[in-house]
């Protein structure tokens, strides 16, 4: 690779980093193409970014990007996107059907190191879709209700 094409690289990735939202680093060592292309196709059917990265290369993009240091080791594969959620949870269901080739490392959540825990909780909290799916339901919820109930009291006046 020359030295051009890494610069571009470092500049592609410090763009996308600083509008990241979660930045999750996983070693996929041992994983088949088909299981890694599995992975590709979760995260850009969320519109999430996944890729191989070269170790040095992803620490200058991180640290150009105004993220916190990182130590990055053997193979990496990043998994970023907007969201603080949904980087997390594709991580977490790579992690849960390719135990045995595919764990989790480290985590950035808007640009600072998080814990596993964190990083695990994350992946189990609703997208922001269901959770505006479900702030819609409480809302209808009265709506519903009230014509119920004019709908009831229609019907008994008729009876009557």
């Amino acid at each position: 690779m020359t030295r051009t094409r890494k610069e571009e690289l470092v500049s592609q990735m410090t763009e996308a980093f600083k509008d990241a939202g979660a930045i999750i680093v996983c070693d996929y060592k041992g994983m088949t193409v088909e299981n890694l292309e599995i992975v590709r196709n979760l995260a850009k059917d969320e519109e999430t970014n996944v890729q191989v990265v070269k170790n040095k290369l992803a620490r200058i993009a991180l640290k150009n990007a105004g993220c916190e240091d990182i130590e990055f080791t053997d193979t990496n594969l990043v998994i970023w996107g907007p969201a603080q959620v949904t980087p997390c949870k594709i991580a977490d269901k790579a992690a849960t059907d390719f135990k045995d080739s595919f764990s989790i490392k480290t985590g950035l959540i808007l640009g600072e190191v998080a814990s596993m825990d964190t990083i695990n909780a994350m992946a189990k909290l609703p997208t922001r879709d269901v959770l505006l799916g479900m702030l819609l339901n409480v809302w209808n919820a009265p709506v519903q209700n009230f014509t119920i109930g004019m709908q009831a009291l229609a019907t008994k006046k008729e009876e009557a």
